[in-house]
């Protein structure tokens, strides 16, 4: 049974965290959530309004499967890695632990997948020069300032990694995400 972490905290997309979370559950896998700390999150709804120029945000179900501190992570028990968008990669970025748990990832060739805001956890983790991949619009030119390729698609793949732009890529994002953790596991 393939074993995934998701990176999860207080501000998490609520569909980039609910979807993956129960989809992966679907698939066999075995998931564990972990944030800076231990607790039920509270998540935000990121929405596109009529006259508006970006999105707004609401705040939108607590998520009470986090059932590890970042702290308490082996990044060597996974199989796969999940980074949901939201405000949530902004700040989680700054905790030097999922910083590490994300090179792992990439210097173990293992899949990881992340959306939205999500490739800002992988900007500081300095693991985006010369890849390919896309993200929420905001998000490009840190993406490009980290010395990756951005395209504007619902899921680019490229290697171990599948990105995609938001929530409404969620089908794309895990079907290609699921798919490399099956070939490698």
């Amino acid at each position: 049974m393939a074993r995934v972490l998701i990176l999860a905290g207080d501000g998490a997309e609520a569909q980039e965290i609910f979807y993956p979370y129960w989809r992966l559950l679907e698939e066999g896998f075995q998931v564990d959530v972990a944030a800076p700390s231990k607790k039920t999150i509270f998540t935000v709804v990121h929405d596109f309004e009529p006259g508006w120029e970006t999105y707004t945000e609401k705040p939108g179900y607590r998520f009470g499967w986090v059932n590890k501190g970042i702290d308490e992570v082996n990044p060597g028990d996974y199989d796969g890695l999940v980074i949901p968008g939201g405000r949530m990669p902004e700040w989680v970025r700054l905790n030097e632990k999922v910083l590490e748990v994300v090179r792992h990832f990439f210097e173990n060739n293992k899949p990881v997948a992340a959306i939205c805001h999500g490739p800002l956890i992988l900007a500081a983790a300095g693991v985006l020069k010369g890849r390919r991949l896309t993200s929420y619009i905001a998000v490009k030119p840190d993406v490009l300032n980290a010395g990756a390729e951005w395209e504007d698609r619902e899921v680019v793949v490229d290697g171990n990694l599948v990105t995609s732009r938001a929530w409404p890529d969620n089908p794309y994002w895990m079907r290609e995400f699921i798919k490399i953790v099956k070939q490698r596991t």
